[in-house]
């Protein structure tokens, strides 16, 4: 009874709390990533704007690396880092709607840690975590990614990928483009094509 009140009420939160991040921002999402991270030490080096993966730092732009043979590691540019919320060991896995800024704690080589406590990764479930990268444009901006991992920790996918377009504008976790101006600019493209 309590679990379903608690998820009750994160979810509202996380609603009204992606929703006014959304309305305002500029959030890039790569919905369909599902990079598989091996369980090696190289892993896997991401460029989150590019979108593009690699096996070595020899990837231009890489901003993440999760890797590890039996755990899992991170690994990031100077600048840049894993979100770690001050009372939890290494990256923390967040819950949905939780703010990721300029306000966070980011390390460059941390290690999650599994188990039960208040922001510890699971197996056998969804893992939300926050980052912070050096863009193209050479500002700071900062991200989410929601990482599926199997029964042990090398046992892992990077699901999807969001961050914020805007440099420096903090992210809530699980914020994705509103679908609602796609659907707008369709619209007011229809009624363009009528009135002529």
């Amino acid at each position: 009874m309590i679990t379903n009140r608690l998820t009750r009420h994160f979810a509202t939160a996380a609603a009204t709390t992606i929703a006014a991040t959304s309305a305002h921002s500029a959030v890039v999402h790569w919905g369909n990533a599902n990079l598989v991270i091996p369980a090696t030490y190289a892993g896997l080096y991401i460029n989150v704007e590019a979108r593009t993966t690699g096996s070595d730092k020899a990837l231009s732009g890489w901003d993440i690396n999760p890797y590890g043979t039996g755990s899992l590691s991170w690994y990031a540019p100077i600048g840049g880092g894993i979100l770690h919320i001050e009372d939890s060991v290494g990256p923390s896995n967040l819950p949905l709607g939780a703010l990721v800024n300029a306000l966070g704690i980011y390390e460059e080589e941390p290690i999650s840690e599994f188990g039960d406590g208040l922001y510890n990764w699971q197996v056998n479930a969804s893992n939300y975590f926050g980052f912070s990268f050096a863009a193209a444009d050479g500002f700071l901006h900062y991200g989410w990614g929601r990482m599926d991992v199997g029964a042990d920790p090398s046992v892992r996918t990077l699901v999807e990928i969001a961050y914020e377009g805007s440099a420096g504008e903090g992210i809530a976790v699980g914020a994705v483009p509103t679908p609602g101006a796609f659907a707008l600019l369709g619209l007011a493209g229809l009624v363009n094509r009528r009135r002529r």
